[in-house]
């Protein structure tokens, strides 16, 4: 279970990532969506699923969006409503400083009624009025810190600018935060970095050291590459021009994140970090869905393999035809 795992520092946590629907969809499509995702996901073997809340970050930065930003529906009405079929926990997003002490706190009151687990992450640009601080979110959800635990964004882009993620993590920590979600990586150093760093601090204070969960995403294309890019993803160069030249994108892509999250376990491992991954699906294109669903089976499979994630006596995964699922990554 999610939460035991959190609470007890253990690793291999596998979560999946999603956005809801648009706000503009019919009812009866945002219905069908649903159930394509309960039926895509209900096979895989995953600890839980992440529902994001889509902000536009258009004022953050001077850079033209590639894509046009559009609303997207509630995460917590639109997974409470639509996903409860999927027996999995819900892990939601939400922009804390949003909204009054007030709303947020029967915002929790609700999301722990139903057994989901928090996020909090920033507002959407600098200058947006904050009518919560995260401090002050974070006291609020103090309540429920006995049988619910509260997660928060870590971001290795940040800490190459910076170089003050380490410090972040450990501050939100002892506002009782126990596991962070990382922005999608794709500079392995960039995620290295902040688990060097993090071992060190977490030795010098002698304190346990939270979950990091590493998001993985795959790329379809070179205009969401470019999109990654706006998002403050950093692609390295060499990469960046690997995955244009490829000719197939979205494999090439795929089997770097098959790399890191390898790299990854290993680097954890070795540093004594409790980890997991998150593999985030928030593209329309069928190939795109389908490739998040090979990676989330074959990095559960990894992590079985050295011994890290326990296989359960009826895996969900072994449902899933892998060998039918990779042709179709072959041929995509």
């Amino acid at each position: 279970m999610f939460l035991e795992k959190i609470k007890s520092g253990q690793s291999g946590v596998l979560l999946y990532g999603i956005t809801p629907p648009k706000t503009s969809t019919l009812p009866e499509r945002v219905a069908e969506i649903a159930q394509k995702t309960i039926d895509r996901l209900a096979v895989l073997d995953i600890d839980g699923l992440v529902v994001y809340d889509v902000q536009d970050e258009s004022a953050r930065t001077t850079e033209e969006r590639p894509f046009p930003f559009i609303n997207a529906l509630d995460p917590l009405s639109f997974a409470s409503t639509y996903l409860g079929e999927l027996r999995v926990p819900k892990i939601i997003y939400r922009p804390a400083g949003k909204f009054s002490p007030e709303e947020l706190s029967y915002w929790l009151e609700d999301l722990h009624q139903q057994k989901f687990y928090p996020v909090f992450v920033g507002v959407p640009a600098p200058d947006f009025p904050v009518k919560t601080s995260l401090s002050e979110a974070y006291q609020i959800w103090s309540r429920h810190q006995e049988t619910s635990v509260i997660g928060a964004v870590t971001i290795p882009e940040r800490h190459q600018v910076l170089h003050d993620e380490d410090v972040r993590i450990l501050d939100k920590m002892s506002c009782g935060v126990s596991y962070f979600i990382s922005q999608c990586v794709f500079n392995l150093d960039y995620a290295k970095q902040i688990i060097d760093d993090l071992a060190h601090r977490c030795r010098q204070q002698a304190v346990h050291p939270p979950t990091l969960i590493f998001t993985l995403t795959a790329c379809g294309s070179a205009k969401t590459l470019q999109f990654m890019e706006w998002l403050g993803i950093h692609v390295p160069l060499e990469l960046q021009e690997e995955l244009k030249k490829s000719d197939d994108i979205l494999q090439k892509s795929v089997k770097v994140c098959l790399d890191i999250a390898s790299a990854l376990t290993d680097y954890c491992t070795e540093h004594a970090i409790p980890f997991g991954f998150n593999i985030e699906s928030v593209a329309i294109r069928k190939a795109e869905i389908e490739a998040s669903i090979y990676m989330t089976n074959e990095i559960g499979q990894l992590l079985k393999e050295k011994g890290i994630r326990k296989p359960l006596a009826t895996s969900r995964s072994e449902t899933v035809d892998d060998t039918q699922v990779y042709s179709k990554i072959e041929s995509l």
